[in-house]
């Protein structure tokens, strides 16, 4: 479907339901005519008109590109029923619409990450099922993937952005200089990381000070060693299932690779949103760095020519006689928007219009691959193969497509209070301050 088509379709589709939805009343705070972005790429070229619903994402990367883009698409088509764009850091973002939400002025469009803080937001009557007003956009993106918005079978948050899966990173120029390959088990990982030190190489960078970034370990380690099945009884809110022996196992091997100076000195210290991880794996102060698919964008822009000579990415490694599949992937199987309950008629029905004939219809998506996101739309390979980031996209896209099991990032499937605690004891076991034993116990209270 070509731009043209989409924006005259928009309109149609708006008037209908602007015509449908009862007098919206006032602007209300958060809901209209202050989108900080309103001026730039979401303000369709500076037309003049009305901004009658808000939209709040994060900065960085490929989402940054595609809100502005496609919220520019619909503005520039629909002036009198612009939408606002608002961008916050990560950390920041969590805070603040949590906030929002409990004051009553969240922004129209909530973005999301599906999973556990989703289902709150349904639960307390945050966000509105929008089955019908986005048929058109969950027909056009993987099942897997639209599951994480869906609740009893109705829609509150649908996919926007790209399926994250969480890639091993490494500097190849690094590797080549301490004759290091780029390891597929455990315990060729944990010879990289004494050959690397020997060579005066910090084996792993990580941003410690953001926390989530650790995650990543405790979830591939887990499921490596004990399968999906151990983490979804967590899920399950099963009495004592944090203490299946694969937690305790995954904290155990965490603790091992900090003894052997795994990561970077000061890694405590390394907030993942000034991109400061990053940074220590394209200036060769680190050999590797396991993070998610959305950093590629970034390192993008911030290091071309490493990218194009240097970077190379693999899938995290296997756990021998483990009993999950070494396919299994964690992430985030995309980021979602939901619609606030506390929005005019005529915020939700701009804003439901905009989700439902444009987000990944074909010029949103070959945005997202420009960048090198990874669209999580069916039968992409052949457009893949001609991405000018095929060979990162195209592992992206395959993980996703033949993972077994994609786990959502734990502190996102969680609710919102057990991740809190799940993070602030996590810290203590990269930090040497608890020990697994210990954490099972902190979270196991967690439950029920």
């Amino acid at each position: 479907m070509s731009r043209r088509r989409v924006i005259a379709g928009s309109i149609g589709m708006l008037a209908a339901l602007t015509l449908v939805a009862a007098c919206g009343g006032g602007t209300r705070p958060g809901q209209g005519g202050t989108g900080t972005d309103d001026g730039g790429g979401a303000d369709g070229g500076g037309a003049s008109g009305s901004t009658v619903a808000t939209a709040w994402g994060l900065t960085g990367g490929v989402n940054e590109v595609l809100y502005k883009e496609s919220l520019g698409w619909w503005n520039e088509a629909n002036p009198d029923a612009r939408i606002g764009l608002e961008f916050f850091a990560n950390d920041a973002y969590k805070e603040k619409i949590r906030t929002a939400l409990g004051a009553g002025n969240a922004p129209t469009l909530i973005y999301g990450w599906g999973g556990g803080g989703l289902k709150e937001y349904v639960d307390n009557g945050n966000v509105v099922d929008m089955t019908a007003e986005t048929a058109n956009l969950v027909d056009r993106v993987l099942p897997s993937v639209a599951a994480g918005g869906i609740f009893d079978g109705k829609v509150y948050g649908v996919p926007n952005s790209q399926s994250q899966p969480v890639i091993l990173y490494y500097n190849q120029n690094v590797l080549d200089e301490a004759g290091v390959a780029v390891p597929t088990t455990w315990e060729e990982l944990m010879s990289a990381v004494a050959t690397l030190n020997e060579h005066g190489v910090a084996p792993f960078s990580v941003a410690g000070q953001s926390k989530w970034p650790y995650l990543m370990w405790i979830q591939y380690l887990t499921d490596r060693v004990g399968g999906p099945e151990a983490f979804q009884a967590v899920l399950d809110g099963e009495p004592g299932a944090w203490s299946d022996p694969a937690f305790a196992e995954a904290l155990t091997m965490i603790q091992d690779l900090v003894k052997a100076d795994g990561f970077v000195s000061g890694y405590g210290s390394i907030a993942a949103d000034a991109n400061a991880d990053q940074a220590l794996l394209y200036t060769g102060k680190a050999a590797f760095l396991l993070q998610g698919s959305w950093i590629y964008s970034s390192l993008k822009v911030d290091a071309p020519d490493f990218v194009a000579d240097g970077l190379g990415f693999t899938t995290f490694p296997e756990v021998t006689g483990g009993a999950g599949d070494p396919l299994d992937i964690v992430g985030n199987t995309s980021n979602y928007w939901s619609v606030s309950a506390t929005a005019t008629d005529e915020a939700k029905a701009a804003a439901t219009s905009y989700l439902d004939t444009i987000v990944f219809d074909d010029d949103y998506t070959q945005v997202l691959l420009d960048a090198g996101g990874v669209p999580p739309v069916a039968g992409l390979e052949d457009t893949i193969a001609k991405a000018d980031d095929a060979e990162f996209i195209g592992l992206a896209y395959d993980m996703v497509k033949q993972a077994p099991h994609f786990q959502l990032s734990w502190d996102q499937a969680l609710a919102p209070d057990a991740a809190q605690e799940l993070l602030t004891n996590l810290e203590k076991i990269f930090l040497l301050q608890s020990t697994p034993e210990q954490f099972v116990d902190a979270m196991n209270k967690t439950i029920g």
